[in-house]
């Protein structure tokens, strides 16, 4: 298996304003990935929009635990692109990974935002088992979504 492309949808009632505040925050970021991981970042630092952005250069070393308590991984946490209210391209060094992209976009519509992921990435071991687990983190991810940013209304 080589890289792996993965793509995810959601619709919300929150507008494109709200579902930026919380796809930028770490206690947005936090939620999503609970319980399946929990990433570290500095402590005075609330929101990525709290740092300083230069496209490509990374942010900060970020510890990844799965199920919160066990290190599993570390990510230098790089945006490539970040327009404000519209999304961003993470693209990441990471220590399992070969390569890791993630493309969030959030679109305005007559409801609220729809807003997609696109993954694509290449683990460097155990391909077909963290795929089948990065998919069911996002779907995850999504699901959390829905339920934060349709009660943001």
């Amino acid at each position: 298996m080589s890289q792996v492309e993965l793509t995810f949808e959601s619709e919300v009632t929150a507008s494109p304003a709200q579902v930026w505040e919380w796809i930028t925050s770490f206690k947005g970021i936090s939620a999503e990935m609970c319980p399946y991981f929990r990433m570290t970042a500095p402590r005075d630092i609330e929101s990525i929009k709290d740092i300083k952005i230069t496209p490509g250069k990374a942010l900060f070393r970020s510890r990844i635990y799965l199920f919160w308590f066990l290190p599993i991984d570390h990510s230098e946490l790089t945006l490539i692109e970040m327009k404000e209210g519209e999304g961003f391209i993470e693209q990441s060094p990471m220590g399992s990974m070969k390569l890791w992209r993630h493309e969030r976009r959030i679109v305005p519509t007559s409801r609220g935002s729809k807003i997609t992921d696109h993954l694509t990435f290449e683990p460097k071991r155990a391909a077909r088992i963290t795929a089948w687990f990065i998919r069911t983190v996002f779907h995850h991810r999504h699901k959390v979504l829905r339920r934060k940013l349709n009660a943001a209304t």
